[in-house]
């Protein structure tokens, strides 16, 4: 399987959030909930689960017998122990604002309370898992297919420390278990046999190779050295489309492709004036159509339509004709002293990709008329977010793949510390987005996160470019990939042909 970069690492605490992270974490560890062939939450590590009156307490139970791939048992210690683990400020994990709907995650993650205090516990002699929220939260259920709700074998972190999630240390609860890994090449696994449900698992195991060259991908997918390649270029849809008609999927998805600014000070985008001018003077129906060929749509909103239960909000100023948009973005650098006399000098980081970069030549030539000199800057994906998590750039390529169905998992991009890559704080925003988390009225609650996203957006922290759709490369043979909006697939569904 091609993948879109190599993994941080192993450990669900130490990874960045990048989708191929995801791809390969979701094989080989499994929380309470797992997804089946088509996204669906279904029963994962617990059999079942029950979901207290006030909506604050979830108790999951177990299934019996359950292992660590070396043969340990696997009991609620283990996600207590892995939980606690995520929101230690010690540990600095992507993942810990995951948490915070939990009693207490938040101020243990800040160093105000200690590790003891969260409010996850196991009973019953470790069957049961049990999680107490701070107030209702609709989509909390959804959100435990992700890494950070993944139990950690303390037995071996106790033995390795940090060490731990190394092939030849790790053990995994997931249907494969890494046995190699050579950064950036390979990534090699086999079939769990201790995994619950093993014996429908139908491969011997995946290996996954890193490919930020999609177009080197799409030729070992051709020469059959790949059954799958995760996210091949959009521009290449339509070539791909008549020559491997059956091995060409694209499918709509929840995911938006972004802009982002850095608002620390200092930054020479920190001027709002600034930021909406770079927002106006994007062509988006250009990219979408010309650059991209029509595999993908051009975005005026952070959560992308098609959302459940509710109605994207759109940046101000991008419905408005191109001529209309170009003069007040002309209007507003003069206000904010730049000019074709007196440019703007900018650095747009993306992360490395044929894609990423025409996007970038494209954007830079359509600021250069408002008197921006950009220069370009690219790295391997890894170092390019782990930078952005720095706040070491001035305007850089983001995106945001959805793991859940609800816009919180948008809005929250702006609320959290860890995905808050521009490091925009607005006190009202976060007020609203908090209210929405709680509040148990679909209708309101779609309310309150039509306010935030407006609220945000004309702010500029960032701009949206386009939505995705996922693009997947899939060997026609194969049996149990299903396309679904949300991307997500595990390998335990798949079936290779004899």
């Amino acid at each position: 399987m091609g993948i879109s970069g190599d993994p941080a690492s192993l450990s669900p605490a130490k990874i960045t959030g990048g989708v191929w992270e995801e791809d390969v974490l979701r094989d080989i560890f499994e929380g309470p909930v797992a997804i089946d062939a088509d996204g669906r939450i279904i029963p994962g590590a617990a059999e079942s689960w029950n979901i207290s009156d006030d909506g604050k307490t979830y108790t999951f139970h177990l299934r019996d017998g359950l292992e660590w791939s070396d043969g340990e048992p696997l009991t609620a210690d283990d996600f207590v122990y892995a939980y606690r683990h995520q929101v230690d400020p010690k540990t600095a994990s992507n993942y810990a604002h995951r948490l915070y709907p939990v009693v207490n995650a938040q101020a243990i993650n800040s160093g105000d309370k200690p590790l003891d205090s969260l409010g996850v516990e196991s009973l019953d002699d470790g069957k049961t898992l049990q999680i107490t929220l701070n107030a209702p939260t609709v989509y909390f259920l959804k959100t435990l297919v992700l890494p950070f709700a993944y139990p950690i074998p303390k037995h071996v972190v106790d033995e390795f420390g940090d060490d731990w999630s190394d092939p030849s240390h790790i053990a995994v609860n997931g249907a494969f278990k890494p046995v190699k890994w050579v950064s950036n090449t390979e990534l090699e696994t086999v079939k769990n046999e201790r995994f619950h449900d093993a014996d429908n698992v139908s491969l011997d195991g995946v290996d996954y190779y890193p490919l930020e060259d999609k177009n080197a991908g799409i030729q070992r997918f051709r020469a059959g050295e790949l059954d799958i390649l995760r996210d091949y270029p959009a521009a290449q849809y339509p070539r791909l489309s008549d020559n491997l008609p059956d091995a060409t999927h694209l499918f709509p998805s929840l995911g938006t492709y972004y802009y982002v600014f850095n608002l620390r000070d200092g930054s020479p985008v920190a001027d709002k004036r600034v930021r909406e001018a770079l927002s106006l003077a994007i062509r988006r129906d250009v990219i979408a159509s010309q650059l991209l060929k029509g595999g993908v749509e051009p975005a005026t909103s952070l959560v992308p339509p098609g959302t459940s239960d509710y109605e994207a909000q759109s940046q101000p100023g991008l419905d408005d004709d191109m001529d209309s948009r170009l003069a007040r973005a002309k209007s507003l650098m003069e206000e904010a002293g730049y000019g074709p006399d007196k440019p703007l000098e900018l650095t747009l980081r993306f992360n490395s990709g044929d894609e990423h970069r025409q996007i970038a030549v494209a954007v830079a030539a359509m600021w250069k008329p408002l008197g921006v000199d950009v220069e370009l800057r690219n790295t391997e994906a890894n170092v390019h977010y782990a930078d952005l998590m720095e706040g070491d750039f001035q305007v850089a390529r983001a995106a945001w793949i959805s793991s859940y169905d609800d816009a919180q998992n948008f809005l929250q991009l702006l609320s959290a510390e860890t995905n808050n890559y521009g490091a925009y704080q607005n006190d009202d925003y976060n007020q609203l987005v908090t209210r929405s988390d709680a509040e148990q009225d679909p209708a309101k609650r779609a309310q309150l996160m039509q306010q935030a996203e407006a609220l945000a957006l004309a702010d500029y922290p960032l701009t949206p470019i386009y939505t995705y759709s996922s693009r997947n490369l899939v060997d026609p043979e194969i049996e149990g990939w299903n396309d679904n909006a949300l991307d997500m697939h595990a390998s335990r569904w798949i079936e290779l042909p004899e």
